[in-house]
């Protein structure tokens, strides 16, 4: 096992990474901008290195200063957490050849999935099931680009190849919108990822966001840790998380799920990973895999009781899987609310000096944050300060907790987006179960303030 770990990000996920570490006995350094110097993180960490100013570009996206950095404090791995240079498949590469271990998948892994068009192939041939579309990439002749829309059938949705985090997609109605509607998001994605290629895909009108967690060793084991329902979002940014899935039966997840396992074996596959669905009339059809931990990993963690943070570590340094698929379990159900420092309905962000920061407790509550009172939640990074879990032994029982938890949560001194939590949280819709992804900005839209 790892003497020492390289956190190689910032905010909860930092401080999360680093709890794992300590648990297991492994001492961690740090990385940290200007602006991030007073963070709590920074505070607890056995060592913290100032790697530039707070421009992500010269600090937390900075290759050479970060494994400068493990090179100089004797780190054995480094852990990208998500966001950032999680996703990177030349950094990955650039750790491995500087004689550290990346705790993620190959970078090999990593492009191939990063690249929505060789990731559909690949699932493609593993038998998974995707969303009728182009294969491949778009050709330049509008003439093939307009035939293939017709053997779709509108609406269609351009993506990016190299596209994530809801960049880089364009819904197209009508032909009359289809070729400016390319060419558009080709510009785009070159100028956002560095590459030009897009792909066409049928567009579900009412699908729900279901993913799949999935773990595997470098000794060809694989496991599906169950599935979260990611359906409330915003322009595609997810603001609410659930496992279970409400209202799928366990025989449809199963099927998926194994199906997931399957590719992991298939493709190589090391770590933590997510493949992401729209599920619709019964369906599933794959959207992307996420190859490294999700924000809304702690809802599988609450109902699994796998530490997924940890169990990175531990396939990283080589450890076998400790459970085969037969020995994972569902326990109630669990509801996460993402915590952002921004209007709660004009969701512009709050940046500021939080002069109060009281957390919930009690029974099923868990709190992920690295804030507290009197910390200056910085302006130049993503607005997520925290997230709130609550378990329960039903769905009904996690809501009530969640609603506990948020009337007890302050914060003082900046705007946050519990107000629009604790409504969501009454509302009849989202209580009943199985909400479309376009639920929420429907609600938002007759929800004005």
């Amino acid at each position: 096992m790892f003497k020492k770990i390289l956190i190689a990000n910032r905010g909860e996920i930092a401080l999360r990474i680093q709890r794992a570490c300590k648990e297991m006995g492994i001492k961690a350094v740090v990385v940290y901008s200007e602006a991030d110097r007073e963070a709590k993180y920074v505070k607890l960490a056995d060592e913290a290195v100032c790697i530039g100013p707070a421009a992500s570009s010269l600090s937390y996206l900075n290759m050479p200063a970060i494994i400068s950095t493990a090179e100089v404090t004797d780190a054995e791995a480094i852990h990208p957490g998500y966001g950032f240079l999680s996703e990177n498949a030349n950094f990955a590469e650039r750790v491995e050849m500087s004689g550290f271990t990346f705790i993620g998948p190959t970078p090999e892994s990593i492009r191939l999935m990063g690249d929505k068009v060789s990731a559909k192939q690949a699932m493609i041939k593993s038998g998974v099931p995707c969303v009728p579309g182009s294969e491949g990439a778009l050709p330049e002749d509008p003439k093939e680009i307009i035939k293939i829309a017709r053997s779709i059938g509108y609406p269609v949705i351009i993506k990016a190849a190299g596209g994530g985090g809801g960049r880089g997609m364009r819904v197209v109605h009508t032909e009359a919108a289809l070729i400016h509607a390319v060419q558009t998001t080709r510009a785009e994605a070159g100028a956002a990822f560095g590459n030009p290629q897009v792909y066409m895909e049928k567009f579900l009108e009412r699908p729900r966001h279901i993913e799949i967690q999935v773990m595997a060793d470098q000794h060809k084991n694989a496991v599906w840790l169950g599935e979260r329902d990611c359906s409330m979002q915003r322009r595609h940014q997810k603001i609410i998380e659930e496992a279970p899935a409400p209202g799928i039966p366990r025989r449809v997840i199963e099927r998926i799920g194994d199906r997931c396992a399957a590719a992991c074996k298939k493709i190589g596959y090391r770590g933590a990973g997510t493949f992401e669905f729209l599920f619709e009339d019964g369906e599933f059809y794959f959207i992307e895999m996420n190859t490294r931990v999700q924000v809304e990993h702690p809802v599988t963690e609450m109902v699994t009781g796998i530490d997924i943070v940890q169990m990175q570590i531990r396939v990283a340094a080589g450890e076998k899987l400790p459970f085969a698929q037969r020995n994972i379990e569902m326990r109630g159900h669990a509801i996460e609310c993402r915590i952002n420092a921004e209007d709660p309905y004009k969701f512009t962000p709050s940046p500021g000096r939080i002069s109060l920061w009281h957390p919930p407790g009690g029974p099923g509550v868990r709190v992920d944050s690295h804030i507290y009172t009197n910390y200056f939640v910085p302006p130049n990074y993503d607005s997520m300060v925290g997230k709130i879990i609550c378990h329960g032994d039903t769905r009904d029982q996690a809501l009530a907790r969640m609603r506990t938890a948020l009337s007890e949560t302050v914060v003082e001194g900046i705007q946050t987006n519990i107000p629009l939590h604790r409504e969501l949280m009454a509302d009849a819709k989202f209580i009943e179960g199985g909400t479309s992804i376009h639920y929420l900005e429907g609600w938002l839209g007759q929800h004005t303030r």
